[in-house]
């Protein structure tokens, strides 16, 4: 089953590190930037997990120690040149942070060095983030020029409130794990080299706990987000809005110079 899975999402690895708790490794650019193809796998494997048997927990990280900076230029490039590749992103990124949300068995995510935009959406869709300390979270939209979309609106005010949330969010000011956790953004922060050596301590926990209890559980809790599904759809369609304006073509020029950029 994990062969026709590897053989189906190619940028995707998967192992049984433990008994019950499926670790998924995924592969992407520098940084773990994600290609075209790997955020479309990142957002639609949730749904062939439900069918892998014997999996009581998902442990979920980035290739080398490296969780993810987010989209590629190339993702964002393949947007802006078709309007069917545009709606086709606009609903993997609704399904990369409810795939999470809506999969039966408990999510963990081993969150080192970066997670950046559609990386730290990722990130905090899993049931329990475990962070190392210097990790750096950043959302990343409003430096790009688009609005920030995907998972804040739905999960930050609820995570941190509403005073952090717009602070962070409209002045795209990162946070480290450690300042993560203390505005409760994460639920867990350790040492940067014990992140996924304590993911996988707390995968093994949830594996060993009861099935349907955990289940009915999570859903239950996932009510609170679903309730806010209508501001995260809004504030997606926003956010795709905004990759035909001028504000990316400028947002996306200093990034690639490595540059403050000087919105018109």
């Amino acid at each position: 089953m994990l062969a026709s899975l590897e053989a189906r999402y190619p940028g995707l690895a998967f192992a049984w590190p433990r008994p019950g708790v499926l670790e998924i490794t995924f592969r992407g650019e520098k940084l773990n930037a994600m290609p075209p193809a790997l955020h479309r796998a990142l957002a639609r494997v949730w749904r062939d997990l439900e069918a892998v048997e014997g999996v009581r927990a998902v442990l979920l990280r980035g290739e080398g120690g490296v969780f993810s900076a987010g989209g590629s230029f190339g993702l964002i490039e393949e947007m802006r040149a078709s309007h069917e590749a545009l709606l086709r992103v606009f609903w993997e990124a609704r399904d990369l942070v409810l795939g999470p949300l809506n999969f039966p068995r408990p999510v963990v995510a081993a969150v080192e060095k970066v997670a950046v935009g559609a990386g730290l959406a990722l990130a905090l869709a899993a049931d329990i983030a475990v962070v190392g300390k210097g990790t750096r979270l950043l959302d990343g939209h409003l430096r790009l020029g688009v609005a920030a979309g995907d998972h804040a609106v739905l999960l930050w005010p609820l995570l941190v409130g509403m005073a952090k949330a717009k602070y962070h969010l409209l002045l795209n000011e990162p946070l480290t794990g450690e300042e993560a956790e203390r505005l409760g953004l994460v639920a867990l922060v350790v040492e940067d080299e014990k992140v996924y050596e304590k993911a996988l301590e707390v995968a093994e926990r949830l594996a060993q706990g009861p099935k349907e209890a955990l289940h009915h559980t999570k859903h239950a809790l996932n009510h609170w987000y679903r309730s806010f599904l209508p501001h995260f759809e809004l504030s997606l369609a926003l956010e795709f809005l905004g990759f035909s304006g001028k504000e990316l073509e400028e947002g996306l020029k200093a990034l690639k110079e490595k540059r403050p950029p000087e919105f018109p």
